[in-house]
């Protein structure tokens, strides 16, 4: 029925029928958090909701776009000649910043197209619908005009598109784990030498659940950039007597060695998370090729305490959901996940407890914060790709 819909609606907004369809994912990060700029591992996977587009070649050099997310704003029209960023075109500058990129890269497209979008990545959740967004319109490009496009590229060209186009100071991460997701998989990745592994996720017998906070993230910004400059600070103090050019390279038992070096206390305290949870980021992968999911989360519930006491960035709501879900039988592990101060925590439950679960985390949280949050079961999936099948709306 949903693809249906947006078959219609295509045909409505457009006046044919003949088109494509892509997909490209959103993301979640299972563990290593705040570890990318410190010099270390990420671990995030692709997830079954995301981004689709329908898409056609037209023969002029005219380009219509209409999200049904934002049906507001009505068709965008614009042309192959100007891709300039225009603050009116909104979620538009997102695929427009794609294929700018892929100009400059000197790839050749040479007609415009008709694209509608649709997401059913969850507003505000931090699951990176933006990098959906690139991430689909980059592989749609690929297929309508023939272009071969190495995938760690197209990945660096979405990054660019966050970085030059868009104007935000991202990592690769989420480019990464939508361009390169696998099904049934997490990644560990290494973010400066792009060094990635698979990590199979056995969850036959569980869910990943994603609890949306539903809080503004009005501090994330300026409390991001303070924690970055807090380890900075703290790398200093340590290259006055080692030999690191970031704290990635430390072992914990390093750590403990040269800790004291760290003038600062809060910066020690910083410094200890990225070393601890880089070290937690990588032992995630050895667990889980030995189906040690109980290990898994273990390290899951360590990573969520680390980033309340000693990166301190949690905050009321992300406690709450995470420390009602370690009580809840049949809860593996639970934390935070993304840059912190409210979006999404993670929680992997047993299937038949799932209804429970939710029910008693949602009670908790509502008598500390007064209001809900909001649940979703997500699946780890393929990387962005051209859509066979029938589109899901939910």
């Amino acid at each position: 029925m949903a693809e249906m819909n947006l078959k219609r609606t295509f045909r409505t907004l457009f006046g044919y029928e003949e088109h494509l369809i892509f997909f490209a994912p959103g993301r979640i990060n299972l563990i290593g958090e705040h570890t990318d700029y410190n010099g270390g591992y990420v671990f995030p996977c692709a997830i079954t909701k995301g981004t689709y587009v329908l898409a056609a070649k037209r023969k002029d050099q005219t380009i219509r776009m209409y999200s049904k997310n934002f049906p507001e704003k009505e068709v965008i029209t614009l042309s192959l000649e100007d891709l300039s960023f225009q603050s009116s075109h909104d979620w538009a500058n997102y695929p427009k910043g794609i294929i700018l990129k892929l100009f400059e890269h000197g790839y050749t497209i040479d007609h415009g197209f008709d694209l509608l979008f649709y997401g059913n990545i969850p507003n505000g959740a931090g699951l990176s619908s933006s990098a959906s967004i690139e991430m689909a319109t980059g592989v749609m490009l690929e297929q309508l005009f023939n272009l071969s496009i190495n995938r760690t590229d197209l990945v660096r060209i979405g990054q660019k598109v966050e970085n030059e186009y868009i104007g935000v100071n991202s990592g690769i991460m989420d480019q990464f784990a939508i361009g390169m997701g696998k099904k049934n998989h997490g990644i560990l990745l290494d973010c400066h030498t792009l060094d990635y592994q698979y990590a199979p996720l056995p969850l036959d017998n569980h869910v990943l659940l994603i609890m949306n906070t539903n809080k503004e993230r009005t501090l994330a910004s300026s409390q991001y950039n303070e924690r970055r400059a807090d380890c900075e600070a703290a790398l200093r103090d340590l290259q006055a007597h080692t030999s690191i050019d970031t704290l990635g390279e430390l072992s914990p038992k390093e750590f403990e060695k040269k800790k004291e070096y760290i003038k600062n206390p809060v910066n020690r305290q910083r410094a200890r998370h990225a070393v601890y949870e880089n070290e937690r980021t990588k032992e995630s992968l050895r667990r889980l090729q030995k189906g040690d999911l109980q290990g898994f989360g273990d390290l899951m519930n360590a990573s969520h305490i680390s980033l309340r006491d000693d990166y301190e960035v949690t905050g009321t709501e992300l406690d709450a959901l995470a420390e009602a879900a370690w009580t809840q039988d049949g809860c593996i592990g639970a934390r935070m996940t993304g840059a912190g101060f409210g979006g999404c925590a993670i929680a992997i439950v047993e299937k038949n407890r799932t209804e429970a679960f939710q029910k008693n985390v949602q009670s908790y949280y509502r008598s500390v914060t007064g209001y809900d949050a909001d649940f979703y079961e997500a699946h780890a999936g393929d990387g962005a790709k051209e859509w066979i099948g029938e589109v899901c709306f939910t």
